[in-house]
């Protein structure tokens, strides 16, 4: 124990925490002292508010925050209301009661599981919160914690965690903080990057802190779970094993080039085939890309229109001013233009019937917009996508270009991630109340480049 003080003290933690973590019987190691000696600067009025603890799967991220605000936190100041978040209720719920049997077993405290509160001696309480999907997350709004824990941070959307940490507020004599644990990856990847991660590295951290979590770090690690990280590759081995925030990190267009795939300049006379595809949405945006294939089978995606909270006829005038300006008619009999749409295909919510009996579709016919169906096989999607991509770093030509005008569609799809629960998928994702990320460009592609055109076969009847 006498090894333990001195070199908790020598990491920055002070005294009455460490007498805090002896108390309890908490022997941290040195990467989650740190973690906690950069806790306590909370304290101060120009400290921190968010600290961030992530990197390698295995680094004793969950324990250092159970460790801290029960073991600490909660210690300092009665009646301290504090709660723990993380995806997917159960396997919270468990892992909470494995940690506390770990970390609480010298501290009396009652702990219901059927509520998920721990309380401690001196009234101050743990709740233990979960999210299956992220519209969870509102039920936790206008209620108030002093302190904030979230596992697997990059598993939410920046919108839903800045909504988490609203409630962290408080009446008492204590600075209210947010800790979050996570590891590379996830639909929460870019924005925590940018928060916490590129702060840390350029040294300008002023609200946020950040602690790299390592394999290395945790010497009770299972060492058969290292070897089963060790195994693994591509982006997932650098992310897990390694806590690489600088790879693609389950991006899935891991072979998008910006500098290769978008272009600024396209030569429209060499298209040999127009095509459009669109993909619906009100809250989300509706996405209309207008594309085109060379002699060579190359695929250039030449425009877009992108808006939500619109309805069709709005839509409609914008999506024939867009095909004005590449003087693009939809049928043998719209006037003075050669270049004639050969497919406008659009998602299978287009066509299904609504209260009226009426299609999405229909609306658009009746502006001039004749909509067929779209090939919807997700996985075959993407793939043709990433086929189409090409492998620049490999010598595998592309074979999709991008305009640069088309700015929504050349900034989702380096975004996009894979779905934790099927690889081969992209994970589903929304725009935020100001119309940042969502996947609505990369379905729209996914439609244009998919569906094929129809084949009339002749038969020849052998009279």
């Amino acid at each position: 124990m006498l090894a333990f003080t001195s070199l908790a003290a020598a990491l920055g933690s002070p005294e009455d925490q460490i007498q805090n973590f002896q108390r309890a019987s908490v022997a941290l190691q040195p990467r989650q002292l740190i973690a906690s000696a950069v806790a306590r600067s909370c304290d101060h009025p120009t400290g921190p508010r968010y600290v961030g603890y992530g990197g390698a799967r295995g680094g004793g991220k969950s324990h250092w925050l159970m460790a801290q605000i029960g073991a600490d936190d909660c210690q300092r100041l009665p009646e301290l209301k504090t709660i723990i978040l993380r995806k997917v209720g159960k396997s919270n719920r468990e892992n909470f009661d494995d940690l506390r049997k770990k970390n609480f077993r010298h501290l009396p405290h009652e702990y219901s599981e059927s509520k998920g509160v721990l309380t401690f001696e001196n009234g101050s309480r743990i709740h233990v919160g979960h999210f299956q999907h992220e519209k969870d997350i509102d039920t936790y709004l206008g209620l108030q914690y002093d302190v904030v824990g979230i596992e697997e941070a990059t598993t939410l959307t920046a919108r839903k965690y800045q909504d988490i940490c609203t409630c962290c507020r408080t009446s008492k004599n204590w600075r209210p903080r947010v800790y979050s644990t996570t590891n590379p990856g996830g639909v929460g990847h870019a924005w925590y990057r940018k928060e916490f991660i590129l702060p840390f590295r350029s040294k300008t951290e002023t609200d946020t802190r950040f602690i790299p979590a390592r394999l290395m770090d945790n010497q009770f690690i299972n060492p058969g779970y290292k070897r089963e990280m060790e195994r693994l590759t591509g982006w997932r081995k650098r992310a897990w094993l390694y806590g690489d925030w600088d790879i693609s990190s389950g991006q899935f267009f891991t072979t998008f080039r910006h500098d290769i795939h978008v272009i600024k300049h396209f030569d429209e006379g060499r298209a040999m085939e127009w095509f459009a595809a669109l993909d619906y949405g009100f809250t989300h945006y509706t996405v209309a890309l207008l594309g085109c294939k060379d002699g060579d089978g190359n695929i250039f995606i030449v425009d877009e229109h992108a808006e939500r909270n619109w309805v069709a006829d709005r839509h409609a005038a914008a999506i024939h001013a867009m095909l004005k300006r590449h003087q693009i008619v939809l049928s043998n009999n719209s006037g003075r233009y050669s270049r004639q749409l050969a497919r406008f295909v659009a998602g299978a919510d287009m066509f299904s019937k609504m209260d009226d009996g009426a299609t999405r579709a229909s609306h658009y016919a009746k502006n001039g917009i004749y909509l067929r169906p779209a090939a919807m096989d997700r996985i075959n999607g993407w793939a043709e996508i990433l086929r189409l991509l090409g492998e620049p770093d490999k010598g595998v030509p592309a074979r999709l270009f991008i305009h640069e005008r088309c700015g929504r569609l050349i900034d989702c799809l380096p975004n996009l991630v894979h779905d934790p629960y099927k690889p081969e998928d992209v994970l589903k994702s929304d725009p935020d109340d100001e119309g940042a990320g969502g996947d609505d460009s990369a379905d729209a592609l996914r439609y244009l480049v998919a569906t094929k055109p129809r084949v009339i076969h002749e038969v020849h009847l052998g009279f």
